[in-house]
Parts: C-alpha cells; structure tokens; sequence
C-alpha cells in the first residue's frame, strides 16, 4: 500500500462523535419520521402455525373495512421474485421463499397477506377481519432431529432436510489421532440468538408515476443492496430506484439484504401509485427478522504430551429456518473455516451442514460463525489443558502461531495476514493479575466458595469485498467525503472525517461526510462484517491521496516552483523551508475549478473516486479473562472481572473503538448467560416479547478493563483491522471457561 497520511495528527485521536448531537437532541430522523403526504400504512396477517397448508383464504371482510386500501394475497405477488441467495456453496438445495405464502406456510409468523390502509391501526384492525383456514403439518425445529431418518421433511421436492454438506479436510488426521496423549471431546450447543436492534426493521417506499421513480426509506446496512435486489424483483430499472437508509438503530447482520416485507411495500407504492409504509412491531420483529447462531458442535482435539495440537475433528449442524436468506450460508461456512483459531493445527477434519427447521431464517448476526468457531476450539483447548494437569494459558502459549510465520495459512485455506497471539496474551494475564488470581482461587476453595478463570484467544476476520469512497475539495476550500459504506451508529461520520483530514492536510471539521443515500454516493457495498475502515476508510485513503497529489500539481504552478520542492502542510502546500511561499487549499481548489494552473493531463475539477479492495482478509485477534463466582445456594453466575485486550491493528478512533469492544461485549455476556430464542415442539415461539427474552441490562455487566496491542495490517492504507464483532467472540467462550473452571473440583 503507497498511500500515507498527510501528517497523522487526527488518526488515532479520540475526537467525539459529531454525530451525537442531533442525536441527543431527538432530531435524528429514522424512517418512521417520513410521512410524504399520502402516506399509507401496511400490515401483515401471520401464520399461527409453523407448517401447514393453507386451505381456504376470505378477505372479503378485511377489504370492506374502513380506511382500507388494497388487500393482497400470495396470489397477487406470485410473479416477484425469487428472493436473493448467496450461494456460497454451489450445492445448496434452495427452498422457495414466496413474498406471501399461498398454498403453504414453513413458519410461525410467514405472511399469509398484506393489507394496505389509510393509518396503521387501520390496516391492523383490517387484517385481524382475514380468516384462514390451515391444515397442520408436522413441524421440526431442531437441526439434528431435522437430519435423522424419518424426520418429518420441511420441502417435499428435496426428499430430506439437508441443503448443504461441506467438508475442510487436511493433514493424516488419523495419524494424528493415533499419536495423542489425550483426545478432549467437547458438544456445544449455541441457542438461537435475536439482535434486538434498538430499532426495527422499518421500510417506506413511494412511487413517481411521472419520472417512474420508486424511492425506498429503508433500516438497512446496505443501501445499494436493497436498491439492487428490489429493482431486480420488481423489474424496474436500478438506475430508477433510489435507497435512502437515515438514522439506522442498529443492524448487526440481521439488516444486509431485503425481506419480503420490504418487496411487498415497495410493490404495493408502485401499484398503488402512493408512499406506503410499514415499521414492524418488537413481537414482530423478534418473529420474524433473522435469528442468528443455533448450531451444534461435537468437537476433538488430539494432543501430545507436551501439550501440542496434533489434529482435530468436528462436525457442524446449523439451522437454516424455513428460507434460504441472503446470509444463510455465511454462518456454518464461518463456523468450520474459522475453527483452527489463533493455533498451529497440522491436521482437521471438519464437515459443516445446514438443515431446514421450520423455524425464522438463521443468517447473519454480530460475528456470523466466528463466534461459534472461537467458542468451539476455546472449550475444546481447556478441556485439553485440563486432561494433561496443563495450565490453560500454557497450552496456548505452546500452541500459538509465531509472528515470525505471518501470512500464515491454516489447515482449512485461510490466510491470516499478521499477529501477535502470545503478546495479547501475556498483557491480559499481566493486567489481570492472574498468577494472584489463581492464588486467590485456591484460597477461596479452601473456604468452600465456587470460583472459576476463564481465558479465549480469538481471531476476526474482517474487509471481504470491497468499498468505495470519494473526495472532494469544494472550491470553499471545504472537503466532502462520500462513502458507501452505510452507518448504524458505528461513528463514519467522526472516524472517516479523521482518515480524510489527516490524508488531506485539514481539519476534521473541515470534512462533510455523507452516506447511506443511492444517489449520491459511487456504488458500494455496505456495512457489515467489521469491514468499514479497513475498506471503506482505505477507499478514503486512497481517493485523499489521489486529491492531493493533484492539488501538490496545481500549487507547484501556483507558487511557480518545482514540484519536487512542494509539500503538503496542513491546511495546503508550501515550497520546501519557505513557510511564506505558501498556498491554501482554498485557492487550489479556485484554480482547479476553473481550470487553470493545471498540470499536463490533469483536468479541472478537484475530486477522485476509489474502490477499494484489499488483496485478502485482515485478521484482529486477543485474548479475554473472565472471573466467575457460583452461588453455591442458587447456583446463580457472578461476573466478578472482565479483562480484555483486543488488537485490530491501527486505531483511528480510540474513543469510538472503545464504544465498540463495550457494545460487543454486553452481547456476548447475554449469550453466555442470557439470551435465549426459544420454541417449543411445535414450532411456537415461547421467548417473543422483551417480558421472556433477557437482553442484558446494565448491573448484568461488569465495568470491563479493556486494553490492546497494536499489529497493523499490510493489507489497507490505514494498517487497520476490525473491532466490530470481538466482543460476541471473545466473550462468551472466556465466562463459559471460568464458570467450567469453577465446576471443575465438582
């Protein structure tokens, strides 16, 4: 990478965020504060069961009713579609997923119609005035128990459950196992998880019958996506479909890529010809928005008797739902690829499947597989320390991947760019204090209380794809920033104001960033995947630098100097030791737009446009140590210490990163001791309300010591790594270990 920073004043500086103000202030605005004149309302009627067979449909009633609009059944949309995939594995098995079910429901919660109405409460009512009439059919809501022979089959065209099998094999496992002193064996069973977004899934489309423009408001991580897989269903050109995504309350993963909700409303604003809207309820949502985790894992790790990783083995089971969506297969392919973790693994066998439940859609949610990956090798690390009498910070010592052996590749294909596993390591034993710790442990056993350690080491793979960014220096001298990726509260408008002014040689306040609207942004890929400053901040970086080196050009004119003898300073350029021989970007920018002072090539204009893509992942890594205490009455958890070192690489906002790490961790303390979606034998869902799904509150988390190290990637312009998704991975498997640990003399 060839692209550096001006002066590197402002990256790595914790500058508040500027966005907190309108936001603070209530004026933020979310989808639910448009209401274009005319606006209508959509609510859906919803499948009871979680399989049946629909045998009679009456909406007579519902379209009679007041304020009522438009009634559609699975019978007016059966054209749209099909709903996008992504085919990681070219063998999937993929499912229908109509827009409303018509002959056949898969799920609690699949909409059966939509009724469109003058207010929401209008619609509602209306849509209660349906009457269905269902035919049971056997539900299977567990993956294993999907997989058996003889479970009931979910497709009848697919004869079975399974739609995909994928195998990572490498090395003489056999070999390897048959040299083990040890052999542990572990099960892990991760619930379903839902992300709970602060605010739901929220859609408002309208229709320009003159222009036969359709513009969609929508809660999305990705803009461009929406705008692109909406105008393929619809038959409208993309070109003709603007995405607005404003404040966003949060995604997580589970808001990449559109639902059928969001298809039917945009089709319904074009043949109803007016704005229509939908923001579905906290019951709705928990129903029916992609959950994420779920699957099962049996696990063995051979090792010798000094306590080396000679080879390992798992089988995967992941639950696909009812529908194949967008992000449907990143999780188990995640959850097998990710597995060897930060440790030399000579040998794997390892096979991942998805199986269909008739359940919500398993896909994306905060780490999407790494987390189970990071919680699978974790506990089968510490059940082999634990068979050798091993210290488990020593076995991850013996076991890590040396910096000297970066770009490393594991045995299942992946690539890490750099590390330093051992140093994290050693910095949170330090902090934490653990060789007092396991002292006081002692100490505390002998007087008859439970106490337990936990450690994970965890590695996060970040930047798949690519992202665009673009610059420009306005002829104020002033400096916009658009970029494609679409923030939810993760701070671009601070963090990519810092990469452009530090690569520029101005003020943070100087630089306008804008995001999250189709039409005024080069095309991009979205956020997701902690992915936005490595690419999209690279992007940035790079289109700077490309406004820079042409405004260097013009200035050398300007000042009528020699190129060589100009430099960048902050604020614009200057002869080389002759601070008064100086020109602002003001006035670069003023003889760039008209045209003068130009360099042989260059033309008018101060402005460039990047996509980036880095040649492979960049890989953030650390270590977490949790202390638990078990009330031996009640058998209650207490957190006691959370310490953690996290290393994405350069940080441009320590602040903002800070936030991150808290954010993540507080989900992955209500994974490991929390959250649970829940359903019963037949398919009801039994934790559907806030009242029976316990997101964490705040006495739920101890105030956590976070600290880091710094190992930059060599794959963007900025060195920089992701932080988005650490905390669901490095948590959960570190409070599991210490509460494990607390059990052990039991």
């Amino acid at each position: 990478m060839t692209a550096q920073p001006q002066d590197g004043s402002y990256i790595g500086r914790p500058l508040k965020r500027v966005e907190d103000r309108r936001l603070v202030q209530g004026r933020g605005r979310y989808v639910d504060d448009f209401n274009p004149p005319g606006c209508l309302s959509a609510a859906f009627l919803r499948s009871p069961y979680a399989h049946a067979r629909i045998t009679a449909l009456r909406v007579e009633a519902a379209r009679s009713a007041p304020g009522v609009v438009a009634v559609f059944t699975g019978a007016d949309v059966a054209h749209l579609g099909p709903m996008p995939v992504n085919r990681i594995f070219p063998a999937m098995k993929v499912p229908p997923h109509p827009i409303l079910a018509a002959e056949r429901v898969w799920a609690l919660g699949t909409p059966v119609a939509a009724v469109v109405a003058e207010s929401p409460y209008q619609a509602r009512d209306a849509a209660d005035l349906i009457e269905v009439e269902y035919e049971p059919l056997p539900p299977v809501v567990d993956p294993e128990a999907a997989l058996r022979p003889g479970a009931p089959v979910v497709f009848d065209e697919f004869g079975d459950n399974q739609s995909f099998a994928q195998s990572w094999r490498n090395g003489d496992v056999g070999a390897a196992f048959a040299a083990a002193a040890r052999v542990a064996k572990v099960r892990v069973v991760q619930q379903r998880l839902a992300a709970v977004a602060l605010e739901g899934r929220a859609i408002l489309a309208a229709w320009d019958p003159v222009t036969e423009e359709l513009t969609i408001w929508t809660s999305t991580q990705a803009p461009f996506r929406m705008r692109a897989e909406i105008a393929a269903i619809l038959g409208i050109p993309e070109g003709k479909v603007r995405a607005i995504a404003p404040e966003v309350g949060g995604g997580f993963g589970v808001k990449t890529a559109p639902y059928r909700e969001d298809v039917l409303v945009a089709w319904a604003a074009v043949q109803l010809a007016r704005p229509v809207k939908w923001i579905s309820s906290r019951s709705e949502d928990l129903l029916t928005t992609n959950h994420g985790r779920g699957g099962v894992s049996e696990g063995e790790l051979a090792v010798g008797a000094d306590g080396a990783i000679l080879g390992l083995r798992a089988r995967i089971v992941c639950p696909l739902g009812t529908a194949l969506v967008n992000s449907a297969a990143v999780t188990p392919y995640n959850h097998a690829r990710l597995l060897p973790g930060a440790y030399v693994i000579p040998a794997c066998d390892i096979e991942s499947r998805g199986a269909f439940t008739t359940t919500a859609p398993i896909g994306a949610y905060r780490g999407a597989g790494r987390p189970e990956a990071a919680f699978l090798i974790e506990r089968l690390v510490d059940e082999a320390a634990r068979a050798l009498g091993m210290d488990p910070a020593e076995i991850r010592r013996r076991n890590f991947i040396a910096p000297d052996r970066f770009p490393f590749m594991t045995a299942t294909g992946q690539v890490y760019d750099s590390g330093e596993y051992e140093r994290a390591m050693d910095k949170a034993l330090v902090l934490v204090g653990y060789r007092e710790l396991r002292k006081e442990q002692a100490a505390a056993r002998d007087r008859g209380e439970i106490m337990g350690i936990g450690l994970s080491t965890y590695v996060e793979p970040c930047g798949l794809g690519w992202e665009s960014g673009s610059v420009r220096v306005e002829r104020t001298g002033a400096v916009t920033a658009v970029t494609g990726s679409s923030a939810q509260g993760q701070g671009h408008e601070t963090t990519f104001a810092q990469v452009v002014a530090d690569f520029l040689g101005v003020e943070p306040s100087d630089v306008v960033v804008k995001h999250g609207d189709t039409q005024n942004a080069p095309q991009g890929f979205g956020t997701m995947g902690s992915r936005s400053v490595s690419l999209g901040g690279g992007a940035l970086a790079k289109a700077s630098t490309e406004v820079r080196d042409k405004g260097r050009r013009i200035a050398a004119n300007l000042i009528e100097a020699a190129l060589d003898d100009v430099v960048p300073v902050p604020g614009g350029f200057q002869v080389v030791g002759v601070p008064e021989r100086r020109v602002p970007w003001k006035r670069v920018a003023d003889a760039a737009y008209k045209g003068q002072a130009l360099a042989p090539g260059d033309t008018p204009g101060l402005d460039a446009t990047v996509f980036f893509q880095a040649p492979g992942e960049m890989w953030s890594f650390g270590c977490c140590v949790a202390v638990a205490r078990i009330e031996r009455e009640t058998g209650a958890i207490r957190l006691e210490r959370l310490l953690w070192v996290d290393d994405c690489g350069t940080v441009v906002n320590p602040l903002l990163v800070e936030g991150q790490l808290h954010g993540g961790l507080c989900q992955g303390v209500g994974q490991a001791l929390l959250e649970q979606i829940v359903y019963d034998a037949d398919g009801q869902l039994l934790s559907g309300t806030l009242m029976d799904y316990a997101v964490p509150r705040a006495a739920d988390v101890p105030v956590p010591i976070l600290d880091k190290t710094t190992t930059p990637s060599p794959r963007n312009p900025l060195g920089a790594k992701g932080a988005g998704e650490a905390g669901c991975i490095a948590v959960p498997p570190a409070i599991v270990n210490a509460v494990v640990d607390a059990l052990a003399p039991f």
